[in-house]
């Protein structure tokens, strides 16, 4: 079975940088795109940034310019560097990995979440 772990979440101060890590486990084929979303208890579920297989990254409105996804296809590992970071990027960072071929067919998957949270 498929598996997404997240790792590099804490506590930082305003202006501070965190670098999150997301490794898709199990028996993996392909992986079309992954991406990071995060979610506060005042907001619904918003996506960030994702990448495709080849690369191609977008990223939301409110974190352009301070994070950057980037992504090792032989590693099946999906990074986000958050820089610059405010108190409202204080939330629960998940991850996913859209269209995952492995021995059961093709799914989504998510990560557990890993809690970021910037002091003023």
């Amino acid at each position: 079975q498929v598996q997404l772990v997240e790792s590099g979440g804490g506590l930082v101060q305003s202006g501070g940088s965190l670098r999150l890590s997301c490794a898709a486990s199990g028996i993996i084929f392909s992986i079309n795109a992954m991406g990071w979303y995060r979610q506060t208890p005042r907001k619904e579920r918003e996506l960030l940034a994702a990448i495709t297989s080849g690369g191609s990254a977008n990223y939301a409105d409110s974190v352009k310019g301070r994070f950057i996804i980037s992504r090792d296809n032989a590693k099946n590992t999906v990074y986000l560097q958050m820089n610059s970071l405010k108190p409202e990027d204080t939330a629960v960072y998940y991850c996913n990995a859209d269209q995952v071929a492995d021995i059961r067919g093709i799914s989504d998957y998510w990560g557990q979440g890993t809690q970021v949270t910037v002091s003023s």
